[in-house]
């Protein structure tokens, strides 16, 4: 190859026909499920890749001259030899590297030696497998065609997202998607299928859309001029663009007001549900999955509507924006009272007092979200306001006694003493410490089977003791300690003064 050759910047890979050339993977990929796909493999592997080999050929320019495309060919057949007469893991390597070995050698102008063909084909079958999305996603000239296509990227992966969400938040909405026939959709697709022409058609694309690169620039200084390379990395504006945020906000809205209309007929007018249906299961399935769901939309808003940008400037996009976003508030609304129901039959954890914090920063987050787009804020201005909405919400909840708020909650709730909801979890209110003895003597005097006062009034003088250790040194006194140590204090004095309320008898327990 001449110095000319060598120094040339490579030729265009034609992604403005890659429409074209991704139909063409798409038939080999095809063709390799027809070849391979739960079928025993052979002499088929051989077939396969000498077709994949003339493809290649012919999608791509042939830039060798005679003698290298013969000593190309000759490599090919001798490592297709192998395979024809066995197949195992070495014959099919060999098979596969012989492929990338002549297509590099046919194809690529850069090559100059062997290490460098070797360099060519490892590129080839190690990272060529991941090129896909990004050539599809950033080929510099899109036809009309797929241009149309693209818009609709994003609606449609994540109003995809949002069903599937909903569907889990919501049994009505699964029992709708559950009422869809899809037997005869799932008899002729399966999710190892799916994921063999997922890589075959991965493992296939570099093949039909060959990119080579020079390994060491030498003398090219119009390359990072040259249009044709700049814009292989860029992503086309139409997936984010505003088309694409109209139809988005658009299906979201739809979508979200489904799940806002059944909120209101279910959750918040008191409609009954249908058979078989719960209020308690309908409010347990709903409360994370729609927090999931309100920081999904926050974070499309803050990507798709920049401050300052064209999108946020739109009167249809921002009236679009905040009917979504007020939507988004009232799932959060809604995700707090199915929460508030599920604890009234459930009682109340750690966990499900923090879902209550957190969904008010999130409705908090939203609110601001609101603000930021009204008064055309930053995006540095909205992140303040959040961390400081955060630490605010931080600095509070130090002062709330969580503990004592659980145990008096699960207490004055619990089927012993209001007569209603589930059985108290003794053990779970003991596990939280000192703080809950308060609840507990509630319990123990009024609401505890006579028959189990012992073991909870032992249990209790176990939590007595392990505080008094604890505050052995006044290094340990704390205001709220020193609270409920009055409160110990205040109630020795009374079981000194008053009998202690009477249990199993001796005789008869006899």
């Amino acid at each position: 190859m001449s110095d000319s050759a060598a120094t040339t910047l490579p030729l265009p890979v034609s992604l403005d026909r890659i429409p074209h050339r991704l139909a063409i993977a798409l038939a080999l990929t095809a063709f390799a499920d027809w070849l391979f796909y739960d079928q025993r493999l052979g002499i088929s592997v051989a077939v396969f890749l000498s077709v994949l080999a003339a493809i290649s050929l012919l999608a791509n320019p042939v830039l060798a001259g005679r003698r290298q495309s013969l000593l190309a060919a000759a490599i090919l057949l001798a490592g297709l030899a192998p395979i024809v007469e066995e197949l195992n893991v070495l014959s099919a390597t060999l098979g596969v590297l012989a492929v990338a070995v002549a297509v590099s050698a046919l194809t690529n102008p850069f090559i100059d030696g062997l290490r460098d063909r070797f360099a060519a084909a490892r590129a080839l079958l190690l990272t060529g497998p991941f090129r896909l999305p990004f050539d599809v996603i950033g080929s510099a000239q899109w036809s009309p065609t797929l241009r149309h296509l693209t818009v609709w990227i994003v609606p449609l992966v994540l109003g995809a997202i949002f069903a599937a969400l909903f569907s889990s938040a919501n049994p009505l909405i699964e029992n709708w998607f559950g009422a869809i026939d899809l037997k005869w959709v799932m008899s002729h697709l399966s999710v190892p299928r799916l994921l063999f022409w997922t890589v075959a058609l991965s493992v296939v694309w570099p093949f039909v859309c060959l990119k080579w690169r020079r390994r060491r620039q030498r003398a090219a200084p119009q390359a990072a001029a040259d249009p044709s390379t700049e814009s292989l990395g860029r992503a086309p504006g139409d997936l984010w663009g505003a088309a694409a945020i109209l139809r988005s906000l658009l299906l979201f809205n739809l979508l979200f007001a489904v799940q806002t209309v059944l909120d209101l007929v279910y959750l918040w007018s008191g409609v009954a549900l249908p058979d078989g249906m719960t209020y308690a299961a309908y409010a347990h399935r709903g409360a994370y999955p729609l927090i999931v769901t309100a920081l999904l939309a926050a974070g499309f808003v803050l990507v798709a509507i920049k401050p300052g940008g064209d999108e946020e400037r739109r009167p249809l996009l921002r009236a679009l924006v905040f009917l979504w976003i007020a939507q988004n508030v009232m799932l959060v609304v809604s995700s707090m009272l199915r929460l508030d129901l599920y604890v009234q039959v459930y009682s109340l954890t750690y966990w499900r007092l923090a879902a209550f914090v957190w969904m008010l920063l999130v409705a908090t987050g939203l609110v601001l979200i609101v603000a930021r787009i009204a008064f055309n804020r930053s995006n540095r201005w909205l992140v303040r306001r959040n961390l400081a909405a955060l630490a605010l919400t931080c600095y509070v909840c130090a002062f709330i006694n969580f503990p004592s708020v659980i145990a008096d909650y699960n207490v004055d709730h619990c089927y012993e003493m209001s007569g209603a909801g589930q059985r108290l979890d003794f053990w779970y209110v003991a596990g939280l410490g000192p703080q809950a003895l308060p609840a507990l003597d509630r319990y123990i005097s009024r609401g505890a089977p006579i028959s189990a006062v012992g073991w909870f009034s032992a249990r209790r003088e176990m939590l007595v003791k392990g505080y008094h250790d604890e505050l052995d040194s006044w290094r340990a006194w704390s205001f709220r300690g020193w609270r409920l140590q009055r409160y110990l204090d205040r109630m020795q004095d009374i079981s000194a003064s008053q009998p202690e309320r009477a249990g199993p008898s001796k005789k008869s327990t006899e």
